[in-house]
């Protein structure tokens, strides 16, 4: 499934996606925990933001600047209604490059449906753009491999490089692991939080070994 077809497929299903979760608590309960780890609170990045709703309203309410960037020209519409004094961009995430950083990133339930070989390129590009002391977080499968599912009624591409090879790539990028929860066991779900230590830090680090 290429980018533009995952897009035009949330496009169909944006407003059942909205009144789904227009109420939800999901996932909720894990960014507040990321956002208590922030040792800074700044600009805030939610890749795959679909409507926004309440991961936006949350990062408002801790203080952050949030942007978003989804693929779906129908869920951002839905996005910029909620909240138009906020930038979202239409983008593939996997082409998007930015020369911003950000005290948080969000990629929640979205990076499970890139391409299997663009995983790698797509977090280690995420682990760049955090500003030093920046953390990360986002949802994955534990199962490595790809498939399609359906949701809606759609097809959908999911895959996962698994989660040994998710951590490893963080740490082999300098962050270091706070939280791995498979948070709705026995489902394949996990999601991670990661903080990139500052320079100098890093540096202590190294002459101490």
């Amino acid at each position: 499934m290429t980018p533009q077809e995952l897009g035009a497929t949330y496009d169909y299903i944006a407003p059942l996606y909205q009144r789904d979760m227009l109420h939800s608590d999901y996932g909720l309960s894990a960014l507040r925990r990321a956002i208590r780890y922030c040792p800074i609170v700044g600009d805030a990045l939610d890749v795959g933001c679909g409507v926004g709703g309440r991961m936006i309203d949350a990062l408002q309410q801790a203080g952050f600047t949030p942007e978003g960037i989804d693929v779906s020209a129908g869920m951002l519409s839905l996005a910029q209604q909620a909240h138009p004094g906020l930038g979202f961009c239409r983008a593939d995430i996997c082409q998007w490059q930015s020369q911003r950083r950000f005290a948080l990133i969000l990629a929640w339930d979205s990076l499970f449906h890139l391409p299997l070989n663009e995983h790698e390129p797509v977090l280690r590009k995420l682990c760049r753009l955090l500003d030093d002391n920046g953390v990360l977080i986002y949802s994955f499968g534990d199962a490595e491999g790809s498939h399609i599912d359906q949701w809606h009624g759609r097809d959908f591409h999911y895959s996962s490089i698994g989660i040994s090879e998710n951590l490893r790539l963080l740490m082999s990028e300098g962050l270091t692991i706070l939280h791995c929860e498979r948070d709705q066991h026995p489902q394949s779900h996990v999601y991670v939080i990661a903080h990139k230590r500052q320079k100098d830090e890093g540096a202590s680090a190294q002459r101490l070994l």
